[in-house]
């Protein structure tokens, strides 16, 4: 019997700290302290070549529960649909009127964080109401 592993997700991007702040307002998540004798992210950023610089960004989850991510900058833009995607459970337990009133008013929250809504889909007979969006730089994520 293996024991659970803990889980990383890692998006690529062109910008990983607005992508990853982004991500921690829909979250809640916190940006890590920055390493041992750096003051701040920006100085630890500045010590590093310059090639390097802004190349890479992280949040966590504050409560140590949840993934943390890991933003990663990559010269290619995004050209198709992620293969894997997160779903935001603003919904979880509720049902009908009350998931999609919930759904819709976070929705407009990630909205005027700069996400876009993309798609509703309303419940059928396998699944609840969710509605389809995208970040910052177009990652698709569902909220449910």
């Amino acid at each position: 019997m293996s024991s659970v592993k803990q889980v990383q997700v890692t998006f690529d991007c062109a910008e990983p700290e607005r992508v990853a702040r982004f991500w921690c307002e829909v979250l809640g998540y916190v940006v890590p302290p920055p390493p041992a004798g750096f003051a701040t992210w920006d100085d630890f950023d500045r010590s590093l070549p310059p090639e390097r610089q802004g190349s890479a960004f992280a949040c966590s989850d504050p409560s140590g529960v949840g993934p943390r991510l890991y933003f990663q900058r990559v010269p290619e833009g995004k050209v198709a649909k992620n293969r894997v995607h997160l779903d935001v459970r603003a919904g979880t337990g509720l049902v009908g009127e009350e998931r999609l009133a919930t759904l819709e008013a976070e929705c407009a929250r990630l909205v005027a964080l700069g996400a876009t809504r993309v798609q509703l889909l309303l419940a059928d007979d396998h699944n609840e109401s969710c509605i389809s969006m995208q970040d910052i730089e177009g990652n698709e994520f569902c909220l449910d």
